[in-house]
């Protein structure tokens, strides 16, 4: 039996940026410049903005998602957001990301526990991993990398699941000026398989989607989808210009066209 080919996804991580009032209409402008069913997109606005990203993404088939989620159902947590209170206002939820464990001082434990709680409640993860620069230059990015994603499937005991996205992002190439290039990040994206192979996912490994997540832009995604490893991106700054998502979603179209043309050839030969 072949195995289902990986899907296209780029996800734009809006962070602190806009209001309820504008979110709205910048959801609007991007939607209809990335009418590509082939890729998999998905909107990321701050928690008050949800609700207006939702309405204004409505029968586009752009899913909304949330930047972060509580690792607890409920209870006496001031200022935060749960797996729950997410349900009808987003399907996606990013976790992990660099930022919050670098500001909130986040775990790997509780990382973990946040993609379960996400699962749980029909959200689909996206779990970022990725060394700082000082990592990096010491010669320890592998070793980073799998000990973050080991220690967020033990935390929140998460067992093979086709729901769960990966995203590298190298802290180093966040904003710095500094790029990652493709063969690299796509090395991470075969160590993030292999390491998912070897917690127990088996082949079920293979079949997760590893995002590059390292400053994407227009000019500089076509380096990371041409490699077979790495399936779209999780964008931040770029994700804010409509042009800007145009142009990586036209690209990240190319790929998905082009992998599905791939999977129906092999299938007719079969």
């Amino acid at each position: 039996m072949m195995a289902a080919v990986r899907p296209v996804i780029v996800a734009g991580n809006w962070k602190m940026h806009t209001t309820p009032g504008d979110a709205g209409e910048l959801a609007a402008a991007i939607a209809a410049l990335i009418d590509e069913p082939s890729v998999t997109r998905v909107i990321c606005p701050p928690f008050v903005a949800l609700a207006a990203v939702g309405e204004a993404l409505a029968g586009s088939g752009i899913e909304v998602g949330a930047q972060d989620v509580h690792h607890e159902v409920s209870g006496p947590f001031t200022g935060e957001i749960s797996a729950p209170m997410l349900q009808g206002l987003a399907t996606w939820v990013i976790c992990g990301h660099s930022e919050r464990r670098r500001d909130a001082c986040e775990t790997d434990e509780r990382i973990g526990r946040k993609v379960a709680r996400a699962l749980e409640h029909g959200l689909r993860p996206i779990l970022a991993v990725g060394e700082r620069l000082e990592e990096r230059e010491a010669g320890a990015a592998e070793r980073v990398v799998r000990v973050q994603l080991e220690g967020a499937l033990a935390a929140g005991d998460i067992e093979a699941s086709d729901r769960l996205v990966i995203a590298y992002e190298p802290v180093w190439a966040i904003g710095t000026g500094r790029t990652a290039h493709g063969s690299d990040a796509a090395a991470m994206a075969e160590l993030i398989r292999s390491t998912l192979a070897e917690a127990g996912w088996g082949s079920d490994a293979g079949a997760v989607p590893v995002l590059y997540g390292g400053s994407v832009t227009a000019a500089n995604i076509g380096e990371f989808l041409s490699q077979p490893a790495l399936d779209g991106a999780l964008v931040g700054g770029a994700s804010l210009k409509p042009d800007e998502m145009a142009g990586i979603v036209a690209r990240a179209a190319l790929t998905a066209r082009a992998r599905q043309a791939a999977t129906t050839g092999a299938r007719r030969s079969a």
